[in-house]
């Protein structure tokens, strides 16, 4: 990677002095020099070696995900998953904090059992096209029964998750306790509008 950074041609300098022609030149070659000179794949390889990782498969694919119990009796599990572009490497930060709350000035009540999902569309451990008819939602996750699979707890009767698991939160298992998102994909109105003139209208609320 670092040899074919370093053998970037790039292009002549833009004409502006700001971004209307693109990503200015020395925005692009100050990100390569961090590639090339100060990224340490080797510190985030280890941190995710230090966490249990397991692979399953639902509906003929290897579904690949980082399972942490926390040491409290009764935490809540609960699935993790990330939106594209990103990675699961975006979530190792709340692993903690959300195993061991004691640690951190929280209570034990406060404790969750973690599943995080990495999303098919970035799993490097498959290699595989999705069977016919397998939407985006359910090859990140999979169906709403089978999120238990995903769990590795048969039984768990208390599931949250964020992302594309509106998916379930509208399949509305009994399991289901609830979800969370920070990206609800709804707009109002006229902000819909301007954002996406002349296209396909998207679901909005007024």
């Amino acid at each position: 990677m670092r040899r074919r950074i370093n053998a970037t041609k790039w292009p002549e300098r833009e004409t502006v002095t700001d971004a209307s022609q693109g990503v200015q030149l020395a925005t692009m070659q100050a990100l390569a020099r961090y590639w090339a000179t100060e990224y340490d794949w080797r510190k985030i390889e280890a941190k995710m070696k230090a966490l249990p990782q397991f692979i399953t498969e639902i509906d003929g694919l290897d579904i690949h995900f980082i399972h942490v119990r926390s040491k409290h009796e009764n935490a809540l599990p609960l699935i993790v998953t990330h939106g594209w572009p990103g990675s699961i490497i975006e979530q190792l930060k709340i692993v903690d904090p959300l195993t061991n709350p004691t640690a951190h000035g929280g209570n034990a009540s406060d404790a969750f059992h973690l599943v995080i999902r990495q999303c098919r569309a970035t799993d490097t451990q498959e290699n595989r096209p999705p069977p016919v008819g397998c939407c985006p939602h359910r090859a990140c996750l999979g169906r709403a029964d089978e999120a238990p699979r995903v769990y590795e707890i048969r039984g768990a009767r208390r599931r949250l998750g964020r992302g594309r698991h509106r998916r379930n939160g509208l399949q509305a298992p009994p399991e289901l306790l609830g979800i969370h998102t920070n990206m609800p994909g709804i707009f109002p109105g006229d902000i819909d509008k301007a954002a996406f003139p002349g296209r396909r209208r998207h679901r909005s609320v007024s």
